[in-house]
């Protein structure tokens, strides 16, 4: 059974700690990194971040931690450190294999967003115009005396626009209401139906809340899968690897890991205790060493390398282009990297704990800078995101840098991570980070 990221990622917010140390750390050193074009303003500094990494993995926080740190169009940072599969005893490295689990839903979004471009829908449009089964939706209203859910007819349609941002009402299975449970009950996550099955199954239940009204992160990114082969008439697997994959020669990126390529993959772990164990059997790789009736989900599903991943990054910081390949127009990439949360969406679930941020399509977008040395560093206009396994992304324009970060622990959080990994590349940067800002004041 695949696990769903909405319930990951709520334990992430309460889950912190710092783990027992696992053996002896390898290292992969920056030193064969071009150098930055001038060291002159520059805010990546590779023997600060080798330092981080490095102590990371020799304070137990991870079993194996890789980065990939680009700055002003030049490679900044490569280290790897540690265990990409600790019992093999096979060192993280360049060309280690992982499972990006959510850092797939930007793929997802930029998919959609090139047939946006393609005039193939409208973001205002009610999502019913492009998959008619959301045309009959109801909105959970509580329960009858009986016991079954009231329905109600919301007070408006699901627009396209909230399938992008989390605000269609679709309910989270981490919730405990009455549609969650139906959502449970209904097996929405399950692999073995198509997109268009899951679709269909997924608007026959009630929404959790009103359209519009709230932020609850979720399934949407799925049925953005399903509206972009619906539009186009073709898998969306295909799309995929048509409109994203193979304009960027993302080659090592797939939803599936042929045989020949698992000996590169990272093992999976889970944290609990100050022990990091080893996923084994059913949970580790069943989603990507078999192929499924949902063979590209929207949500979650590929594998990819730092290198293949820095290439998503570096088109999205380049304005929808890179290295003589055309992915968006600049003004699509602006359009996703755009806070879409109006301010009377008051009410957003766990996104704040991510910092000062709102949310575009498929992205955090930060807003503020960070107000306390408790918040991980960042920078006004930056646009990331993350995934179940602990691996993450941030594109940031104002200093022209994309950072990938590759582990591979579950749940999210279990330690400070991101934190220190943010801090160590803008620490250097204090308007981008709070704790430098708080010790200048003292």
């Amino acid at each position: 059974m695949r696990i769903r990221l909405s319930l990951a990622l709520v334990l992430s917010l309460s889950l912190a700690g710092c783990q027992s140390a696992p053996p002896t750390a390898t290292a992969t050193s920056p030193a064969q990194a071009p150098p930055p074009a001038s060291t002159s303003g520059t805010i990546v500094d590779a023997a600060h971040l080798d330092a981080v990494l490095r102590g990371l993995v020799e304070g137990g926080a991870v079993v194996g931690v890789s980065a990939l740190v680009h700055e002003r169009g030049r490679e900044a940072y490569f280290g790897a450190y540690g265990m990409a599969d600790r019992e093999a005893g096979r060192p993280m490295a360049r060309d280690t294999l992982a499972q990006i689990h959510s850092m797939t839903k930007p793929v997802t979004g930029v998919v959609l967003m090139s047939l946006y471009e393609d005039g193939l829908f409208d973001l205002d449009a009610p999502l019913s115009r492009y998959l008619p089964e959301y045309a009959g939706v109801r909105v959970y209203a509580g329960d009858n005396a009986d016991g079954t859910p009231r329905l109600e007819a919301p007070a408006r349609p699901i627009l396209v626009r909230d399938i992008l941002r989390h605000t269609a009402g679709f309910a989270a299975a981490s919730e405990k209401d009455t549609p969650a449970k139906l959502y449970r009950e209904a097996d929405i996550d399950s692999r073995g139906i198509t997109l268009a099955r899951m679709s269909e199954r997924l608007a026959t239940l009630p929404l959790a809340y009103e359209p519009g009204t709230r932020w609850l992160y979720g399934i949407s990114v799925d049925v953005q899968a399903r509206l972009a082969e619906a539009l186009a008439g073709r898998p969306f697997g295909q799309l995929v690897r048509e409109r994203v994959l193979q304009p960027l020669r993302m080659d090592e990126t797939a939803y599936y890991v042929p045989a020949e390529r698992r000996g590169r993959m990272t093992a999976a772990y889970e944290y609990a205790d100050g022990r990091f164990t080893p996923v084994k059997g059913h949970g580790a790789f069943e989603g990507v060493y078999r192929q499924w009736p949902m063979d590209a989900p929207g949500g979650y599903g590929l594998v990819s390398t730092l290198d293949d991943y820095m290439r998503f990054g570096r088109m999205l910081l380049d304005g929808g282009s890179f290295d003589g390949a055309r992915v968006l127009r600049p003004e699509t990439v602006r359009l996703m990297a755009t806070d879409m949360l109006p301010e009377e969406v008051t009410d957003r679930s766990w996104l704040p704990g991510k910092g000062q941020v709102g949310f575009g399509i498929d992205f955090a977008v930060r807003h503020s800078p960070p107000l306390h040395a408790g918040e991980a560093s960042g920078a006004v206009g930056e646009f990331f995101w993350d995934g179940y396994a602990n691996t993450l992304f941030w594109v940031d324009p104002a200093n022209q840098i994309v950072a990938v970060l590759f582990t591979q622990f579950i749940p999210p959080g279990g330690t400070d991570l991101h934190k220190r990994f943010r801090d160590a590349v803008y620490h250097r940067h204090p308007d981008a980070s709070a704790q430098g800002r708080e010790h200048a004041g003292r």
